[in-house]
């Protein structure tokens, strides 16, 4: 609202190819508003493909590029997107509501150096509350202002923006910075494991703190896995994967991240016993009573009340 006018095209990731459904999609408000090209992975690394950026840019001729979203585990190079933007004459968005903790802590390049606007939300990665924000260029902050109020926005949540105070004055300690190392190792253990126990993560890896299972080499949807997994205490979303052929409310993958149970105070061994857990479940016929146990034997151990014993022990 502060720099396009409705019907102004925006190029930004897919949803299905792990963008968020702000960034376009049709039962939104950015679909309805806006004309939205959609750029997505490409099919042989599931990664970004900055030439066919580059190409569906010139194409569309976007005001708009958004990169970042909710469900692509690797670096968003935000310098080859600036580049792209300025051949095209487009202003740059990044998305790095999942991603900005890690930004913070330096273990992500920050996208600030490259971008007019990067907007975030503060929980996530961050550890703060469900609430959100907006950095841009100084020529830009006056025009956010007025399309926060009164452009969108009626009263402000006061002890929520205190609650953010906190949380960014926590993001600036060394025990935040442990954290966040602690969720990437975390992070890269779990992938490992679940690849190691026959499951297929999308891309190999991840350099952030979330990974996709890509579930189409077996016999499992997301929905399924989704609930098998909801039976043995572990909670993750179902989520498409890129080129998926099922609807997203049944999905061909799962989303799996690390900083809520690093919060809890668990470290690598802990995420391998759950990257265990995960496979044996996903397996033809598992003992899930016994698979519960150890589930629960793993919350046992790291307890949030009473005597809070994860992320407060870093600042204690």
């Amino acid at each position: 609202m502060a720099v396009l006018q409705p019907g102004d095209t925006i190029l930004s990731l897919r949803l299905d190819h792990g963008g968020h459904l702000t960034h376009g999609l049709k039962v939104n408000f950015s679909g309805r508003l806006y004309t939205i090209a959609g750029y997505g992975v490409s099919r042989e690394t599931m990664t970004v493909d900055y030439a066919e950026v580059l190409r569906l840019a010139k194409e569309s001729r976007p005001k708009l590029i958004v990169c970042g979203g909710s469900a692509y585990p690797r670096t968003v190079e935000t310098d080859k997107f600036r580049a792209i933007a300025d051949e095209v004459g487009a202003l740059l968005l990044c998305d790095m509501a999942h991603f900005a903790g890690l930004v913070a802590a330096g273990l992500h390049p920050n996208p600030v150096e490259h971008c007019d606007f990067v907007t975030s939300t503060t929980h996530k990665t961050l550890a703060g509350p469900r609430s959100g924000f907006i950095l841009c260029r100084e020529e830009h902050a006056q025009a956010v202002d007025r399309a926060v109020f009164p452009g969108m926005q009626g009263g402000p949540l006061e002890h929520t923006i205190a609650a953010k105070a906190t949380c960014f004055k926590i993001a600036m300690t060394d025990a935040f910075r442990q954290y966040q190392q602690q969720v990437r190792a975390n992070a890269d253990v779990l992938a490992e494991t679940l690849q190691e126990g026959g499951l297929e993560i999308l891309t190999g890896g991840t350099d952030t703190h979330l990974m996709q299972v890509d579930l189409r080499n077996s016999e499992w949807t997301g929905k399924d896995a989704e609930e098998r997994l909801h039976e043995v205490r572990i909670t993750v979303n179902r989520n498409t994967v890129p080129f998926d052929e099922r609807p997203p409310t049944v999905a061909s993958g799962i989303r799996i991240g690390t900083p809520a149970m690093t919060m809890r105070g668990f470290d690598e061994d802990d995420f391998r016993e759950t990257g265990r857990i995960v496979c044996a479940a996903l397996t033809e016929s598992p003992d899930l009573a016994a698979l519960q146990a150890r589930a629960d034997a793993l919350c046992a151990t790291h307890p949030l009340y009473p005597g809070f014993r994860g992320y407060t022990s870093y600042i204690a």
